[in-house]
Order: structure tokens, then C-alpha cells, then sequence
């Protein structure tokens, strides 16, 4: 018999036998949400939902009123070129040099319909370049729908989890997969989704120098742009900079989403950033698939073209106001987004005094910032066990085990749609969890 638990077991139950989820434990982010909200609907208790990694902060006046005024002005019955508005493309071009330090032309600046169409038209493309490499290699843990789509696609990826290869340690694990010559292109996010793990500048210099060494494309997902809160990356052509591979390698496509650090996320617009050197990189099995073997010409007018025709048109120029009022230091988007950080402060102090384990806590030998995620264990779960059992008391995740790291113990948990009146709730569902659950020391 389970014991009094903060939500009725009886009807949590019943929702999963509805849903007939075999494992809530390895139950995808979705399924989960589905789960809660009908267990919501039922009990009228509501959750610590920490499962989706959604903005949860309000979108800019700024981004709002400018796409308002393009849609009046008769955007909605054009397309857009497919590689832009000449004003976006312009501001992301001064936005990648005033807070990564780096000179792209705007040629290689294009809006996407959000990341994960960046990504998606990366892989394609990037699989294309050279006869023999097929292959991705992913920095884990990452975001789970990026290997989706690897599957969609039909192409082959390889995958480490970095928890064990931190430092220099990195470079022999990287070269390991390099040396056998099919891998084309890696990707990781930098903060990481879901361990918030930060590679520092000596990591970067280690897979910039071997995307020199070995002629790799590194694709870096920044979705969570300067929100490692532990330095000011917010002033415009100021240093400290976001960290970028960028600063060691010419060989990179570069993913900026407009989601979180903008909160925009639901008009779908983010950016895809080409080196200066890929974007006029000749490569002449791109002629396999294109018409042409000029790099950015084949990602531009045969992946782009294919996937949408073009970003939605009036979101591009939501973005370019927004960007605008960023590099001329007008709008300070960091200082809005450290709400999640403190947020996250706060919820690990309220786990890691009942019991709990943060699983990803350091970067090399520095503590793990406070920002969107954090990841926690609990002493004798595996993460689906212990998935499956926060559900009886109220708070939602999702296993680690779905992003492809090997800390199977873990959980990634979500700060952003988690209200600070929601706080007292956590502290008591997190202590009754340690009262039910005793850890023996």
C-alpha cells in the first residue's frame, strides 16, 4: 500500500493505465506533460511541472510591436526571401560581433523557423559535403529530437556523454572519433540542455583545433545564449563574450534560438550562423544532391528552399527590432532572463536539503552555474524510478536516460514554468518524498 502522498495515488493510477504508459519512467517529454495535465484536470492539484523547457517569462514589447506593424503593413501576403530580410540579417551579423566577438558577414546570417530547423538543414547539408562522411557526432547529453531527426533523415550518428571527458581529457575522446574519418559534423548546446554544463575555453580550444585538424564542421547550439549567469555577457561589444568555438575555428554553423534568451518562442524565428570560410567553402560532391557545390549557395537554395521557403515573414521583423535595440545597448535581455537562475538557486537548495543529488555539478573543477536546468538523483532510484515516483507527490521531469547520458540515476528538471508561489508547495512535497523515502547514510 503506497503511503499518503501529496497527490491521489488512486486517480495517478488510473491516468497512467489510460495513457497505457508501460514506463512513466521512460515515457517521452510529451507523453509526460499529457500525463500531468490530466491528472491535473482530475484532482485539481496542481504540479510542480518541471518537465518542458519553455520560456516562461513574457515576450518583448519591442519584438510584439514590430511584428504588429509588419503585419499591418501587408508582410502576411509576401514571401519572404529565403535567406532573410536584409534588416535581420544585418542586425545578427552586428549581434554575433558585439556579444561573440566574431565577424560574420550577413550573407551567412539566416533566419530559421526556430533551432530546430537550423539543426535540421545543417545535418542534411553537412551530410552531403564529402563521399564517405555520413556521419554526426554528438557531444552528450543533448537535446533528444535532434537524434529524431537524424532518424527521419535516415543518417547515422555516433554519441558520447561528456561527464567523463572533461578538460583535456576531451581531446583524446574527440580524436578517437575523428581519426576513423566518416564523422562530417558534431553539435552539442553551450549551456547545455539538459545538464547546464558550460565547456570552458580550454575545451573549446581542443574541438576547435581538431575541427582544424581534422576539416570538421562543428554545429554549436547556443539556444540559451549568454545564460550562464556567472559572467555579464549582456553589454554590446564588451567583453567577457558568450564562449564560442568560433574563436578557434573558421569550421563552424553557429544556432542561436530566439525562445528562451528572447522569450520568443512561439512565432518560431531563430538563426543559423555560417563561418565567413563554410559559407564559401567549395565542395564538389555537394553536386551528388544541388545543383551547385558552393556551400552556403546549396544550404540556402536547396536545404532551405526544400524544408519552408523561407522563415515566416513578419516574425523576422519582430526579431530585428528586438536585435536592433540589443546592439545599440537600448534593451538588456540578460538582465530579464537571470530570473531563471535565481529561480534555479533556490529549487536546489530545496532538493539537495532533502536527500537529493545534483548529477552534473561541475564545469572541470568549477561548481555549475544557476540557470534553465538542473539535474538531480535520489539515493537507491534509477532516474525512471524515481520519475515514476515524484508523480504520487507533485513534480514532474524527465529521465536523463532520454538524452543520452550514461548518469542513469538522473533527472533533468526545468526552472521556467515554475512560479515562486509555487515554492512553499515544493519544500513540502520535496520533504514528505524524504520522509517516505529515508536515505540510510
Amino acid at each position: 500500500m503506497r503511503k499518503d502522498t501529496p497527490i491521489n495515488a488512486q486517480v495517478v493510477d488510473q491516468k497512467i493505465k489510460e495513457l497505457n504508459l508501460a514506463s512513466v519512467g521512460r515515457a517521452s517529454i510529451r507523453e509526460i506533460r499529457r500525463l500531468i495535465d490530466m491528472i491535473e484536470k482530475e484532482t485539481g492539484d496542481r504540479f510542480v511541472r518541471m518537465e518542458m523547457g519553455i520560456p516562461g517569462l513574457p515576450a518583448s514589447d519591442i519584438a510584439i510591436e514590430a511584428e504588429v506593424k509588419a503585419l499591418r503593413n501587408g508582410v502576411a501576403s509576401m514571401y519572404p526571401d529565403i535567406d532573410g530580410i536584409p534588416e535581420l540579417k544585418e542586425e545578427i551579423s552586428r549581434f554575433v560581433k558585439n556579444f561573440l566577438d566574431i565577424d560574420v558577414d550577413p550573407k551567412g546570417c539566416l533566419p530559421t523557423v526556430g533551432s530546430m530547423q537550423g539543426g535540421f538543414a545543417s545535418f542534411i547539408t553537412m551530410a552531403r559535403l564529402y563521399e564517405g562522411r555520413d556521419t554526426t557526432l554528438f557531444i552528450d547529453p543533448g537535446f533528444p529530437v535532434h537524434k529524431q531527426q537524424h532518424k527521419v533523415l535516415g543518417q547515422k550518428y555516433e554519441a558520447f556523454d561528456v561527464y567523463n571527458y572533461r578538460g583535456d581529457k576531451l581531446r583524446e575522446k574527440l580524436e578517437s572519433y575523428f581519426k576513423q574519418g566518416n564523422i562530417h559534423s558534431v553539435l552539442y548546446s553551450n549551456p547545455n540542455n539538459p545538464t547546464w554544463i558550460n565547456f570552458t575555453e580550454k575545451e573549446l580550444q581542443i574541438i576547435g583545433e581538431l575541427a582544424e585538424k581534422y576539416n570538421v564542421v562543428i554545429v554549436e547550439d547556443l539556444a540559451y545564449f549568454a545564460m550562464d549567469f556567472r559572467k555579464n555577457y549582456s553589454q554590446p561589444g564588451v567583453p567577457p563574450f558568450q564562449p564560442t568555438v568560433a574563436q578557434y575555428t573558421d569550421n563552424y554553423i553557429l544556432l542561436i534560438s530566439s525562445s528562451k534568451a528572447f522569450s520568443y518562442a512561439g512565432q518560431r524565428v531563430g538563426m543559423m550562423v555560417v563561418s565567413n570560410k563554410l559559407f564559401t567553402t567549395t565542395a564538389p560532391d555537394l553536386k551528388r544532391y544541388y545543383t551547385t557545390d558552393n556551400v552556403g549557395h546549396a544550404l540556402i537554395f536547396g536545404t532551405l528552399y526544400a524544408l519552408s521557403a523561407g522563415t515566416s515573414h513578419s516574425p523576422q521583423y519582430a526579431l530585428a527590432a528586438l536585435l536592433k535595440s540589443v546592439n545599440n545597448g537600448e534593451y538588456n535581455f540578460v538582465e530579464v532572463v537571470k530570473e531563471y537562475g535565481k529561480k534555479a538557486s533556490i529549487m536546489k537548495d530545496i532538493f539537495v536539503k532533502n536527500g537529493f543529488r545534483i548529477v552534473y555539478d561541475k564545469d572541470e573543477d568549477q561548481p555549475i552555474a544557476d540557470g534553465f536546468y538542473f539535474t538531480i538523483s535520489y539515493p537507491g532510484f534509477t532516474g525512471e524510478q524515481l520519475i515514476e515516483e515524484l508523480i504520487y507527490y507533485g513534480i514532474s521531469a524527465i529521465s536523463l536516460s532520454i538524452t543520452g547520458s550514461e548518469r542513469t540515476e538522473g533527472l533533468r528538471a526545468c526552472v521556467s514554468l515554475v512560479g515562486r508561489d509555487q515554492f512553499p508547495d515544493l519544500n513540502y512535497r520535496v520533504e514528505k518524498f524524504h520522509e517516505h523515502h529515508p536515505v540510510n547514510e
